[in-house]
């Protein structure tokens, strides 16, 4: 089906008014620190929707109703374990990041962040975590990649080949450009298209098919195991889908939210802001896949699209039931949840390039405008990557996915966890945790031993080495406890606004 004149004049204005956001975001990018953390100045409003929407990539758009759609809404249960996973993280480790990387060496990235927090002299621990942030995000950025150039090519009628381009172009350009403040600002428009598209998707789907009871009486007809939420599920199946959650605490663009606050309190808010959308958002994408399945029951000469790819549900439902202009603006939340996390995947990796690589061992001297053209062409470097990763059109996106957040999750998880939780941990466990998580997961990717996603053996893995490594080698320096003690004193202090209420 290619997009009528409505649809791509909606999809223009979209792409447009979002570079528009990167050029005004130039104009703040003053140095380094802004292109990469925007100054931390983040509020709560575009703290928790931008760690949202740069965390809900194309696969809550697309591989998430996809999985449902096909499977039934055993499938869901990875929404539970995501929904879990990010609360913990947010109530956990994000205003604990938060002051920790401040009162070490005010650390702009995780490497930066390891380095200061664990006094690493040797800096193995910033060319490592750099390495694994190359490694597993240039496989998310291609994830991203992919759903766009599904968006393109069943709207556009384009081939994958130039899909593939189309798709990037925009979100490539506002990064380069804008850097850190765009990629926030542009999420929070984002995030909010993205939450009107999955209200009001499944809304009209129900009306379409005659209401909610006879949408559930034909998904019901079509096959009861459809609303079974242990269809074809063991306990290893359901403890994997779970595991998802784990990766929240090692994923370095929703962590860079975190770092980005202007205050630890600012975190409060921003999490209950967070996980109302988060809830909302995730039920709307299951809705979408769900009902979708009364859907094309009841008109199956509609089906074709869904049945060649069933991730192509939402893109299907949204052109079939609405007008062509709101099915532009439904359309272009695909859009907007593809490049709100393929733009903060970008940043990391230059960023991981720039200060952990270029700027630690290449040029220790480089100023400040050096650094964010460095940068700006680092983002290009990986992007081409990313573009040449994704070119093989048999890529699903929540395959590419798994993978990343797998990576990332057993990685910097127990490590990010532990240091901001145990002031005991030394260098050498850190490293050791990073390395065992990183390697565990490439492995039993390969072999699948058990049916188990692999963040599980890795994030256990990883947390076992991390303990034993660092009781078994020498206690952390007295200045390394002390700033530990600092940053806990800091965090669990009262905020100015209660102190002044008082």
């Amino acid at each position: 089906m290619t997009m009528s004149t409505p649809m791509l004049v909606t999809f223009l204005v979209y792409i447009f008014g979002m570079i528009l956001i990167g050029f005004i975001a130039w104009r703040s990018t003053k140095n380094f620190d802004d292109y990469i953390l925007g100054g931390r100045s983040l509020g709560s409003l575009v703290t928790a929707l931008s760690a949202g929407a740069s965390d809900m990539s194309g696969w809550l758009l697309m591989g998430l109703p996809g999985a449902i759609f096909l499977s039934g809404i055993s499938e869901s249960w990875i929404a539970i374990g995501l929904t879990v996973g990010a609360y913990i993280n947010w109530k956990l480790v994000a205003g604990r990041l938060r002051v920790h990387t401040e009162l070490n060496n005010n650390a702009l990235t995780l490497p930066d962040y390891f380095t200061g927090r664990f006094e690493d002299s040797s800096r193995l621990l910033r060319i490592i975590s750099a390495l694994v942030i190359l490694l597993f995000f240039t496989i998310y950025c291609a994830s991203g990649i992919v759903a766009g150039a599904r968006l393109f090519e069943s709207t556009f009628g384009m081939s994958y080949e130039t899909a593939l381009w189309a798709g990037a172009a925009a979100t490539i350009l506002y990064t380069f450009v804008g850097g850190f403040l765009a990629v926030s600002w542009t999420d929070t428009v984002q995030a909010s298209l993205m939450f009107f598209a999955l209200i009001l998707t499944p809304i009209m789907v129900i009306m379409a098919v005659g209401g909610l009871d006879d949408s559930l009486m034909v998904i019901k007809q079509k096959s009861i195991e459809n609303v079974d939420m242990l269809k074809g599920l063991n306990f290893v199946a359901i403890i994997s889908l779970m595991g998802w959650g784990l990766g929240y605490f090692g994923q370095p663009h929703i962590l860079a939210r975190f770092m980005a606050a202007d205050s630890h309190h600012t975190i409060v808010n921003a999490r209950r802001i967070s996980m109302t959308w988060m809830i909302l958002c995730l039920g709307g994408a299951c809705a979408v896949g769900f009902f979708g399945i009364a859907y094309f029951s009841n008109n199956p000469a509609l089906a074709g699209g869904v049945s060649q790819n069933s991730e192509r549900v939402f893109i299907e439902l949204a052109q079939l039931l609405f007008n062509p202009w709101i099915a532009g603006i439904l359309l272009s939340a695909i859009l907007a949840a593809v490049m709100s996390t393929l733009s903060c995947q970008l940043l990391v990796c230059s960023s991981a390039i720039t200060e952990d690589l270029y700027k630690a061992f290449f040029r220790k001297g480089a100023g400040q405008k050096e650094l964010v053209w460095v940068g700006r062409i680092m983002v290009l470097v990986v992007a081409l990557v990313a573009i040449a990763l994704a070119a093989n059109p048999e890529n699903r996106v929540l395959g590419l996915v798994s993978y990343a957040w797998a990576g990332f999750g057993a990685a910097f998880g127990p490590v990010i966890l532990f240091s901001v939780l145990w002031s005991r941990m030394t260098r050498n466990g850190a490293l050791a945790g990073m390395i065992i998580g990183a390697v565990t997961v490439i492995v039993w990717k390969q072999f699948a031993w058990l049916g188990l996603y692999e963040i599980i053996p890795g994030f256990v893995f990883a947390s076992i080495g991390i303990v034993l490594v660092s009781l078994a080698g020498k206690a952390p320096s007295a200045a390394m406890s002390k700033r530990f003690a600092d940053a806990d004193e800091i965090y669990h202090s009262v905020a100015p606004s209660k102190l002044q209420a008082e």
